[in-house]
């Protein structure tokens, strides 16, 4: 018995031993040390959310009654489980580990760069979360792994410091709407509220005009780019190296839909300026996609009689329960796009 219980003490310390490697030259990095800049919070100093909490959009509704209809939301589906993050609350947060039916996801956003990416909490074989390290390339957020305690850029998508150095993470892309939008398109969702076990006004923006103001960055840039306004909320798709950028049609107000192509890969970018949602699908070779109007949480549908929704499901139709592929990409500040990636293409401009 006394060896069984030798052996099973093992076996636990065993899988909670953090990660081990021999240990790599800190003072490397991937990126510019000298352009990343220390914000002056600290490790952590920016708690993320570990233990997030969800209510249903109706009981979102009663406890504010819409008073957060225009602020914007992120959300995901994985698997007919869909969650959503409010940005008021990940202005404060910037990051959250959760679990959306089996996938072990990390939420991250970056206020500064308007940027939100979702990424597995999968890090050297084993499971992990991520911390808000305090650093900042380019004005974004740089999580780190409480695994491994290496250092990554969210929108380099790229770990570029410590033992994972040129590791990659595996993203997936986020629903960013407004919650009026959102609570229409996916009624029936989960949506986390400010039970976070922390005490922030999330009804307070932290960061006093920043968004409106194009003229104000807290810190240095690699690289500028006078194209477009610089807090211009924009969509890059981002396919093996190459990255064009998407912008809302001011005189196209209801869903507009462009087909494109970026690296042979065949992309259906949906945008809406009422709905103030924008996003990327891998389309169908030979089938054709069209608007349906005022018909959330149908979106579009194809020429073959299916109708989706925002998260690119089929919801009716004969391909009922399949789902549209999507490419890397997200929403974020014109600057931060041309900072990171100088060579950008902007559709259509």
């Amino acid at each position: 018995m006394a060896i069984l219980t030798a052996v099973m003490f093992f076996s636990c310390s065993r899988e909670q031993e953090p990660f081990r490697s021999e240990r790599p030259d800190s003072s490397v990095w991937l990126l510019p040390k000298e352009e990343v800049i220390d914000a002056g919070v600290g490790k952590d100093g920016i708690p993320s959310v570990d233990a997030p909490q969800f209510s249903s959009p109706a009981e979102i509704v009663e406890k504010f009654d819409d008073a957060f209809d225009n602020d914007l939301i992120l959300g995901i589906e994985h698997d007919g489980e869909i969650r959503a993050y409010p940005v008021p609350m990940l202005n404060w947060h910037e990051i959250v580990n959760d679990d959306v039916n089996g996938l072990p996801l990390a939420i991250t956003y970056c206020p500064l760069t308007g940027t939100g990416i979702g990424w597995s909490r999968m890090v050297a074989g084993a499971l992990s979360s991520f911390g808000v390290s305090g650093l900042l390339f380019n004005n974004n957020l740089m999580p780190y792994d409480r695994r491994t305690n290496s250092t990554w850029s969210q929108m380099q998508q790229e770990c570029v410091n410590g033992f994972l150095i040129g590791d990659k993470p595996k993203t997936y892309t986020l629903i960013e709407t407004t919650f009026a939008t959102w609570k229409k398109a996916f009624p029936d969702s989960k949506i986390m509220n400010a039970n976070t076990g922390f005490d922030r006004r999330y009804s307070v923006y932290p960061y006093f005009d920043y968004r409106q103001n194009h003229d104000l960055l807290f810190f240095p840039l690699s690289h500028r780019d006078d194209r477009l306004p610089a807090k211009e909320r924009v969509l890059g798709v981002v396919d093996e190296g190459s990255v064009r950028v998407y912008r809302f049609s001011a005189s196209t107000p209801e869903i507009d839909l462009i087909r494109d192509q970026l690296n042979g890969t065949e992309l259906l970018i949906v945008r809406c300026t009422v709905l103030n949602f924008m996003t990327a699908y891998i389309a169908e070779p030979g089938v054709e996609y069209l608007p349906v109007f005022d018909a959330l949480p149908t979106l579009i549908k194809d020429s073959q009689g299916n109708l989706y929704d925002m998260a690119g499901r089929v919801v009716q139709g004969p391909n009922t329960g399949s789902k549209l592929e999507q490419p890397v990409s997200y929403m974020g500040f014109w600057f931060s796009w041309a900072a990171f990636y100088p060579d950008l293409e902007v559709f259509d401009l």
